[in-house]
């Protein structure tokens, strides 16, 4: 099967506020801060924060009709999804695809870090908003 995962890249966490937020994963849990990088693709800024071989990362929408914003509006702060790290994305997708799994990108894009990144829908997914990460 091509693109085996390989682990857990992250967790992303949707929050109004990052610096609201912060306090609790870097004072509170010690966890190490990262840095905030903005990714207008998606409408978001993100913190990261290291949690061993885990990145915990915060989601702050860019505007209310982000995807982000839209998530929180409708279930308010909490985990927004699940990132699996992949070696192979696009064998990954193909594989996913073949079995009937629904994309929500159907191609590779370009996420925080410069990592390329694409989602599967939850429906599929058991509730579960997921992202496979290559790398």
């Amino acid at each position: 099967m091509n693109g085996k995962v390989r682990g857990i890249d992250h967790i992303g966490i949707a929050v109004e506020s990052i610096e609201k937020a912060r306090a609790f994963y870097e004072k509170t849990l010690g966890l190490p801060f990262g840095g905030i990088e903005e990714v207008p693709d998606q409408g978001v800024r993100v913190a990261f924060f290291q949690a061993g071989e885990t990145r915990i990362e915060l989601l702050e929408p860019a505007s209310p009709e982000s995807a982000v914003g839209r998530f929180l509006q409708k279930r308010g702060p909490g985990i927004h999804h699940l990132a699996f790290r992949v070696d192979d994305l696009e064998g990954r997708l193909a594989s996913l695809r073949a079995e009937g799994i629904r994309l929500i990108d159907e191609k590779p894009r370009t996420g925080a870090h410069g990592t390329r990144i694409a989602f599967l829908h939850p429906k599929d997914t058991g509730g579960v908003l997921a992202e496979l990460c290559e790398g």
